[in-house]
């Protein structure tokens, strides 16, 4: 909503005049400046004050909006997630996004061949798979998520969550993927370096299940 500020001066003419342009009467506008705090006007204002308390004093500043409900939550603050997330929009709160490294290509394991060639657009479906993690906040905390998307059909067809990065992490989401496709036989699976991919579990398991390993070089996302 864009305010318009009018000083004393310019008189009720310049009053009118703004009036007219927004299409509302003088009597609503000054009704409108007389009209005390809504309810929820106050409401929210208290929020903001109770989330800043906790969002700039107590954690640094590197809570966003899910930590800050759960830790108002603990303390019997009533409101609601999406509630708090607008407050936090509102107010310009920023919270600074965590970085974690999820790939880690030094490691003795060997590295594939990337027939894809960074040919990302793929339009048939069941010909391409890409693998890839993610550290993203819940209502858990920071979590790692690894991914196995169809890319033709832009589906995520396998999935796993942990709060470690470990082999067991990608292989779930890949035996999930696996799960949901019939015939995988002769399937690009392309990925990173990262030692999650290029370990024996994984490449077994891919091997198994005809899956031909592509993977990106370094400094290729």
């Amino acid at each position: 909503m864009k305010y318009i500020f009018i000083s004393e001066n310019k008189g009720r003419f310049k009053v009118g005049r703004m009036c007219s342009v927004l299409d509302v009467s003088c009597s609503g506008y000054y009704s409108w400046l007389k009209r005390p705090e809504s309810k929820r006007s106050r409401e929210n204002r208290k929020l903001a004050a109770q989330i800043k308390v906790i969002h700039m004093d107590k954690y640094k500043k590197v809570y966003g909006s899910p930590r800050v409900y759960k830790e108002m939550d603990e303390k019997g603050i009533s409101c609601s997630p999406n509630r708090v997330a607008r407050v936090i929009k509102k107010e310009g709160i920023i919270v600074p996004r965590k970085y974690k490294a999820t790939t880690n290509s030094k490691h003795n394991f060997p590295v594939a061949p990337n027939p894809l060639k960074q040919n990302f657009n793929v339009k048939e479906p069941n010909k391409v798979l890409v693998a890839d993690i993610a550290y993203i906040e819940t209502f858990e905390g920071w979590l790692y998520l690894a991914t196995v998307m169809g890319l033709g059909s832009r589906r995520i067809k396998g999935y796993a969550m942990n709060d470690r990065m470990t082999q067991e992490l990608t292989l779930n989401a890949l035996n999930m993927a696996i799960i949901n496709h019939s015939e995988t036989e002769g399937i690009i699976h392309h990925s990173d370096r990262g030692s999650q991919y290029a370990c024996n579990a994984y490449q077994k398991l891919l091997k198994d299940n005809g899956l031909l390993c592509s993977m990106s070089r370094k400094g290729n996302c």
